[in-house]
């Protein structure tokens, strides 16, 4: 029964969905369009490297609780003085791109891993790390990432990795 009410409420709230079309790998729906994230995040991290900043909505559910699916969106800047807790963009791959938190710098190498993330690592060189997250903006607000209550409840978070699994489950249930 909840579940039957969750999905009416999901429907009737939804915004209206509208056909699309698709022209050169690029998705077009209404107004909103979609493409690659080889394609965006390769453009997103040239305009960074231009001296840009650059907008980003968050596709995936690795960086749950701090970043929803969909729902949040990231201002990335140039990489500059990196630290253990900082959200990232970063080439792990040729065009393979992941928006994660740093958990290690050894030298020339950064280890990543998702805040939704129980296990399972990523490695990159400092070299690869094409942005830095410096706002995240959620529908009505924005939060600066230099938020020390933010930062708080980051590491707190990190600290809470091995009992991160049944948390998750936990929000995935409430979310």
């Amino acid at each position: 029964m909840k579940e039957l009410i969750r999905k009416v409420l999901q429907w009737v709230l939804s915004p209206v969905r509208r056909n699309y079309r698709q022209r050169n790998g690029v998705r077009y729906e209404g107004e909103r369009r979609e493409m690659p994230n080889r394609i965006l995040l390769g453009m997103a991290r040239d305009m960074i490297r231009e001296g840009h900043t650059a907008t980003i909505a968050v596709k995936g559910y690795s960086m749950r609780p701090f970043l929803e699916h969909e729902r949040d969106r990231v201002i990335l800047d140039a990489p500059k003085d990196l630290k253990v807790g900082d959200a990232v963009l970063a080439e792990i791959a040729p065009d393979h791109y992941v928006l994660h938190r740093i958990i290690a710098i050894e030298g020339d190498q950064v280890t990543l891993m998702g805040d939704g993330n129980v296990r399972g690592t990523e490695s990159c060189r400092l070299g690869d790390v094409a942005g830095v997250v410096t706002h995240y903006l959620r529908p009505g607000r924005t939060l600066l990432a230099s938020d020390e209550r933010l930062k708080r409840r980051i590491r707190l978070w990190r600290r809470l990795l091995p009992v991160r699994r049944y948390l998750l489950f936990v929000y995935k249930a409430v979310v």
